[in-house]
């Protein structure tokens, strides 16, 4: 597993106090209140404040006191620890962790592996092999199973099919 998490991006600062605004990479803004610490170009900056708001949130980090120092960050990925990261509810994973499965059918047909996954309100798979890519939604019964020992996703092959992009 991945040591590390990009939880957040800048995107622009917010006031003359160094504040930053971040679209949050989490299912919620608010999950960015339970990191203590992040990185932002292997920088690490202690967390002060975290203001919500929708899926973005403003931040106050240790050492960016003003606006011009809150500017250098725009457009940098906000990164954690995973150690610092929550522990989270059952059936539920980071998508880092997904990246690099391989992806098969419910009767062991290898279709590729996941090289590239968009966020989104149902998230947006990206399956490399034989020469081919393939996009897929999530959708409500397509992925079965995901065995994070074994680096494997399972999916239902008629509900795959249903929502499958062949390029």
């Amino acid at each position: 597993m991945q040591k590390t998490l990009t939880i957040a991006t800048v995107l622009k600062p917010q006031g003359i106090r160094g504040e930053i605004k971040v679209k949050a990479l989490t299912d919620s803004a608010e999950d960015l209140k339970n990191f203590p610490r992040v990185f932002i170009d292997g920088v690490e900056y202690k967390v002060l404040s975290v203001r919500p708001a929708g899926d973005c949130a403003f931040l106050s980090l240790r050492g960016i006191a003003d606006r011009n120092a809150a500017e250098l960050l725009r457009g940098k990925d906000v990164i954690a620890l995973r150690e610092d990261a929550p522990e989270l509810p059952e059936d539920t994973f980071y998508l880092v962790d997904v990246l690099g499965c391989e992806v098969v059918t419910e009767k062991g047909k290898s279709l590729g592996t996941i090289c590239d996954i968009t966020p989104a309100k149902t998230d947006i798979y990206v399956v490399e092999g034989d020469g081919r890519r393939i996009t897929f939604v999530a959708a409500e019964g397509v992925i079965e199973d995901i065995d994070f020992e074994a680096k494997k996703v399972t999916v239902n092959k008629k509900r795959f099919d249903e929502v499958a992009m062949y390029e």
